[in-house]
């Protein structure tokens, strides 16, 4: 593997709107523009424009595609409806988490898989293992797209100015394809901020034209350009779990309390579905320690590895913290034992460098939009 941090088509475009850069998986993304709070906020009240293109696409077309996809995720792909999408995850032989994934329904028989940029190689490698014995084709489409995002309560009247797309009867978690601002787009309304938004896949060669329409179709609505920083402030404060953080491979999704992925019920078996059955019932059984948020009393931010504890002992690890802009507090997301991860439960700290500050158990999400 390279070193060398790979661009996306907007790399000229943040540069020159003066965005702090930053690696993440290999790949050179915005941190900021300006103020990560500021663009919190905007996205919260009005809309963010948000570069994604590091995100990885795998295509799986052909006669046996859903089933091969049936065997490779834990989810039930055949009942995904034409123009739908489907958040499931892709799974070891022994439960473990590889990636959680979108699954779009593009056509009959074509299906597009949408994984983090840092596990696209992996989930990749695993998918087109595991689709060998079926009549399905596997392509690496990661160079096919470039994704633009807008985020938050502002974004359908913006996009509707740019295309006449049916956006109205667009639902939640279905896409479309359709032309914004003068380029060919798959419209999804998807998202990672708890706000209403759009997800658009365009040729990497279209994203300056798209990201330039946007912005002025969003100049008066209030659209600022958002980084990867506030991205995930947005996507804590709304409960969502982030790869290497709450999903990981040494838990299964039972662990991780996303136990509703995974369809037993479906035609065929799946990798990893034994060690999932075990793993439901152990959940049943003797809950592991349970995913919750925890709300600062003081100012001190808690962050990943950081230990939990109460009564002089140590009962959960933190992993994700950050200030939260809408609360005003520190938050925290957290694993915890089953005994200290009721909703209101005192008594709980975070062990900060040696201190252990008070925090207030919550059920997740922090923040949940209102429709």
């Amino acid at each position: 593997m390279s070193n060398v941090p790979r661009h996306t088509a907007l790399d000229a475009t943040h540069r020159a709107l003066g965005a702090t850069m930053t690696d993440f998986a290999g790949w050179d993304m915005p941190l900021r523009y300006a103020s990560e709070r500021d663009e919190h906020n905007a996205v919260r009240t009005r809309a963010g424009l948000f570069d994604l293109s590091h995100m990885g696409e795998i295509t799986v077309t052909g006669p046996q595609a859903v089933n091969a996809l049936g065997y490779a995720l834990v989810g039930n792909i055949g009942t995904i409806g034409l123009g739908r999408a489907r958040y499931t995850m892709i799974c070891q032989e022994d439960g473990g988490i590889v990636d959680d994934l979108i699954v779009y329904r593009l056509g009959e028989t074509e299906y597009m898989v949408v994984a983090n940029a840092g596990n696209a190689q992996i989930v990749l490698d695993a998918i087109t293992e595991r689709a060998a014995g079926f009549d399905a084709v596997v392509r690496d489409d990661r160079d096919a797209y470039a994704l633009i995002a807008v985020q938050g309560p502002e974004s359908p009247g913006i996009l509707k100015s740019v295309t006449d797309a049916d956006l109205d009867g667009l639902k939640y978690y279905a896409g479309l394809p359709g032309t914004v601002a003068g380029v060919p787009a798959l419209i999804a309304r998807t998202g990672y901020t708890g706000e209403d938004g759009f997800e658009l896949f365009v040729a990497p060669a279209d994203a300056e034209q798209l990201w330039q329409a946007l912005t002025e179709a969003g100049k008066d609505a209030g659209l600022v350009p958002a980084g990867l920083s506030c991205r995930d402030t947005l996507r804590l404060e709304a409960g969502m779990p982030l790869y290497g953080h709450e999903l990981t491979t040494a838990l299964t999704p039972f662990d991780a309390g996303l136990g509703r992925v995974v369809k037993f019920e479906k035609e065929g078996d799946f990798v990893g579905r034994a060690a999932l059955e075990a793993a439901a019932e152990r959940a049943e059984t003797a809950p592991p320690r349970k995913l919750v948020g925890l709300i600062a009393e003081g100012r001190r931010v808690p962050r990943a590895g950081f230990p939990v504890v109460a009564d002089g002992k140590v009962i959960g690890e933190v992993t994700s913290g950050a200030p939260s802009p809408t609360l005003g507090r520190p938050i925290a997301m957290a694993y915890v034992d089953a005994a200290h991860a009721e909703a209101g439960t005192s008594g709980v700290g975070v062990d900060i460098r040696g201190t252990h500050e008070p925090y207030e158990v919550v059920a997740l999400p922090f923040y949940k939009r209102q429709k």
